[in-house]
């Protein structure tokens, strides 16, 4: 080794196995209700959060794998101790950024995990963050009723002037944080349901003008332009939109710039009740994301997801049986190791494509949803390792 190939070696970064590989973008999907909001407290009572309804879940039919339960314990997320084992343990296991659900009602909603968790943990610039807008109507299903129409407590579609007001705290809180995740230079936005966005404002024209407007105070700020995502569960043709005909023509009317999924349920159909097969599932998936990339004329972003099981948002004294989420079927068999081939098929996916190798994961978190990447009692890190195997270093 002559002495400019040593002088190079000696300084780039020490790589330790299980860190993220630079070619690969992993990211995934963080559900902050693991902590006490007001809003919740009103309605559930004081110091209400997501974990009651973890644990008070009950097998509800025979094999029924319940309820689960996390090995670091019913943890505060907004606790920046707290948050910073989360972030050591995802950046250890080669994810690149956490995309955090944000929700909007009137003001922020949920947001201690992110502004005083994420963004006060001292390890903060070892991980990534971006936001997926979470503007869906929030119904009350904590827990939900059989046969029961779940209350509305929040509706998800806001003005002009409150959008306007939601992009200004968008680009002074997060994008000006170092550990943001840009693509191309370019702050990561992503809204969850476009067409409810575009109802609100009054149709396509409107909001494709409150989006441009969006992007001008972006490079305003300095920034070399905004990534907008859309979430595909989130595209819809209104029947009496003429703007545009189908998802494709959404997108490029209202000027996205790509397109992923949250879960695979939104796009894969479960047969069989109560349970249905992981890998039935993950070969659903696939065939999916190949569809998906012809459709959208935009890059896709596919999705795996590491397990189903909405059944501890239902009341768990009611008949358990498939008439709706959150009374859904149960994806059975989704072992470490099937999670794992999951991951193979997206990286041999990604790796056909010469579009970024970006992937989304459902989720960190999703307790109540049977999804989530924190390691449980039964699994430990399993489902991480898992991630580390394939996508680290």
């Amino acid at each position: 080794m002559n002495r400019r190939e040593f002088l190079a070696t000696a300084a780039a970064p020490l790589l330790i196995p299980g860190q993220r590989n630079p070619a690969y973008q992993v990211g995934a999907y963080y559900f902050p209700n693991y902590h006490v909001d007001p809003r919740n407290e009103k309605v559930h009572g004081q110091g209400w959060t997501e974990w009651e309804l973890v644990r008070a879940a009950q097998p509800r039919y025979p094999g029924h794998r319940q309820p689960k339960r996390p090995l670091w314990g019913y943890e505060d997320e907004a606790d920046p101790r707290v948050m910073a084992r989360k972030i050591d343990a995802a950046a250890d296991h080669a994810l690149n950024h956490w995309l955090f659900d944000w929700y909007y009602y009137d003001g922020p909603f949920l947001n201690r995990c992110l502004d005083e968790g994420f963004l006060k943990a001292a390890n903060n610039n070892r991980l990534q963050f971006a936001l997926m807008w979470a503007n869906h109507d929030w119904l009350d299903i904590q827990p939900a009723k059989r046969a029961e129409p779940a209350p509305l407590q929040f509706p998800g579609a806001v003005t002009a002037a409150t959008f306007d007001r939601i992009t200004d705290l968008l680009i002074e809180r997060y994008f000006s944080h170092p550990s943001h995740w840009r693509i191309d230079a370019r702050p990561y936005f992503s809204i969850y349901e476009a067409w409810h966005f575009a109802a609100g404002l009054g149709g396509a024209e409107p909001a494709r003008a409150a989006l441009a407007r969006f992007r001008e105070k972006v490079h305003a700020a300095g920034f070399d332009g905004l990534h907008l995502n859309a979430v595909a569960a989130g595209l819809r043709v209104p029947p009496a939109e003429t703007a545009y005909h189908n998802r494709r023509e959404l997108l490029s009317y209202l000027g996205f710039d790509s397109v992923t999924c949250y879960v695979w349920v939104q796009h894969t159909q479960l047969r069989n009740f109560p349970e249905t097969d992981y890998r039935d599932v993950a070969a659903d998936a696939v065939r999916y994301w190949r569809q998906a990339n012809s459709e959208f004329g935009l890059p896709f972003h596919p999705n795996v997801t590491m397990g189903w099981d909405s059944s501890p948002r239902t009341c768990q004294t009611d008949r358990f049986d498939n008439s709706g989420y959150p009374f859904t079927p149960v994806l059975k068999g989704n072992t470490p190791a099937a999670f794992h081939d999951a991951l193979r098929s997206a990286k041999e996916f990604l790796d056909s494509r010469s579009e970024p190798k970006i992937l989304t994961l459902n989720a960190w978190n999703e307790w109540t949803e049977g999804s989530y990447l924190e390691p449980d009692t039964e699994n430990g890190l399993a489902y991480l390792q898992a991630i580390a195997s394939v996508f680290g270093i």
